[in-house]
């Protein structure tokens, strides 16, 4: 007996938006019904499963390679499908928001891939998810362009050749999409939201182009997560007709759990999977999530003293340029974060050599390319890619097999001699106020003290003062950290912005609402493991 067709699922909630009728069309939303009945059900498994496994953790203060997949690993005979051409060369990628500025621009960028970020450069206003997906299809069709109304510049698209390629991110599994609902009232997760509108507006017309639909899987902590989007894939294609391994994936790894199973990821997603990225922040943001009453041995210092020359940082990233190289697949780098300044030549200077030794560790390294979050960055990452590839695609061959990494090295916190400082924490409130601030008035890429803040960025900020005060760390101007110091320091620096911005600025925004959500976060005994999830309830 067959399934039966699924039912048509309610906008809620949503003032409708211009042309949403070409992104919801009947057919689109009966792929994301089906996709939902098929699949939610076993999404909201991993996410108990998720639980579980804190719960292991919090108890052992532990984590090792997994014995069940042992067998995966030291079979040498499997390899992930070889890259689609658009994919092979992908040394520098662009990151960022689907708004319409953007999109012209990480196309035209330089870089050989921009990653379209519905998740953490994104708040998912109704508008952000449905006309990010708008601005994607008029991209392809080429019926789009932009004029800034403050400055009066128009932007167009270069020609197709000189474009980047798409590998569009979708939300993780844990955001549901409140908007989007079945019969019975129950959201659809954010993440089949994205992925199935994305490829079944653009799948074909991505082929049609010479490239195809390519994904970036963003918080992942387990191989039998990435088994779901892999049987998510197959069925996709198959339901419009597309071969098998058309759908390509990257996937972020972004959570410490996920550090422990890369190679069982690539396994699960062989056939679609072409490589794994270092997601740093959310990295940090994962370990001290998991090991948060681990005492003081997983106290991380302040999140900018965590280098990528720390110990445990090198275990990662060396990990995954093994493991990616082992099985054929591309090792993507970590984040440029820095947003250059159109009026400080001097910061520039010092910033620029940062990224460039930053991007010269990375291809010296082995990884096949790396991020950036500005299009001036594109040039400088280039360079250092350039030195090392020359007319090579990538650096694939480079199989480093000198690494050798033990399941204590990912966790060895306790190598870095840095600690958390009373500066840390003023940082750490000043960009988590800041950059709530702006998510809920539906801006998912910040620009804070010269760096680009995203979501992650933010977690890592609100889950070390968290750590901090409930492993009773002491500052360096022997202040301990506690919830009325956090407080102080917080006050202190929603007066700081009112007198920077101005009363009528500062009653527009949002900022009451976000010191009191940054607060929350980061002083409830009761961890949430998303900032987001609360954040979500008050998105505008």
């Amino acid at each position: 007996m067959s399934a039966p067709a699924p039912s048509p699922l309610a906008i809620v909630d949503a003032e409708p938006l211009p042309r949403q009728e070409e992104v919801l069309t009947d057919a689109a939303l009966a792929f994301v019904a089906e996709l939902h009945r098929r699949f939610t059900p076993r999404r909201d498994e991993l996410l108990g499963r998720r639980a579980e496994r804190r719960a292991e953790i919090a108890r052992t203060s532990a984590l090792d390679f997994l014995p069940e997949t042992a067998a995966v690993r030291a079979d040498d005979s499997w390899k992930v499908a070889p890259a689609p051409a658009a994919l092979n060369d992908r040394r520098v990628e662009i990151t960022g928001p689907t708004d319409r500025k953007m999109t012209i621009n990480a196309l035209n960028s330089g870089a050989k891939v921009w990653l379209a970020d519905f998740e953490d450069a994104s708040a998912p206003t109704w508008e952000n998810v449905i006309l990010g997906q708008l601005n994607l299809t008029d991209a392809y069709e080429r019926r789009i362009d932009f004029t800034d109304e403050r400055t009066g510049k128009s932007y167009a698209l270069k020609d197709a050749a000189e474009l980047a390629t798409v590998v569009m991110r979708p939300r993780g599994w844990h955001l549901n999409e409140r908007h989007l609902t079945d019969e019975h009232g129950t959201p659809v997760p954010g993440a089949l939201v994205d992925f199935g509108l994305y490829f079944f507006h653009n799948a074909r017309r991505l082929v049609d182009l010479g490239k195809g639909p390519y994904f970036y899987l963003p918080k992942t902590e387990s191989h039998l997560e990435a088994r779901l989007w892999n049987e998510i894939f197959v069925f996709a294609q198959d339901y419009v007709g597309l071969p098998q391994g058309t759908v390509r994936a990257t996937v972020l790894i972004e959570t410490i759990t996920a550090a422990y199973e890369m190679e069982e990821i690539l396994y699960e997603l062989r056939e679609h999977a072409s490589g794994l990225n270092a997601g740093r922040w959310d990295y940090l943001f994962s370990i001290v999530k998991n090991f948060r009453d681990g005492g003081q041995k997983f106290v991380l210092p302040d999140r900018n003293a965590v280098t990528m020359t720390a110990p445990f940082m090198r275990a990662y990233t060396e990990l995954l340029v093994r493991t990616c190289h082992k099985r054929g697949a591309h090792a993507i780098g970590g984040m440029a974060a820095f947003i250059p300044s159109r009026k400080d030549a001097e910061v520039n200077k010092v910033a620029f050599e940062k990224v460039r030794a930053d991007k010269d560790r990375e291809a010296g390294d082995g990884f096949d390319g790396s991020w950036v979050a500005h299009p001036d960055l594109v040039p400088i990452a280039l360079e250092s890619f350039d030195k090392v590839l020359g007319d090579k695609p990538n650096q694939k061959d480079r199989l480093r097999e000198d690494v050798s990494v033990a399941a204590g090295d990912l966790i060895a916190i306790d190598s870095l001699d840095a600690k958390p400082t009373y500066d840390g924490l003023v940082n750490a409130v000043q960009v988590g106020i800041r950059y709530i601030e702006a998510w809920l008035r539906g801006l998912g890429a910040v620009a804070i003290f010269n760096l680009m803040e995203d979501a992650a960025t933010a977690e890592i900020s609100r889950s070390q003062i968290w750590q901090w005060i409930n492993a009773g760390v002491v500052f360096d101007n022997g202040k301990p950290a506690t919830a009325e110091l956090t407080r102080e320091v917080a006050a202190a620096e929603l007066a700081a912005i009112r007198a920077e911005i101005g009363e009528d600025a500062f009653a527009a925004g949002t900022w009451q609402e976000a010191h009191d959500l940054l607060l929350q976060v980061s002083l409830d005994a009761d961890y949430a493991d998303f900032l987001t999830l609360p954040a979500y309830e008050r998105l505008r």
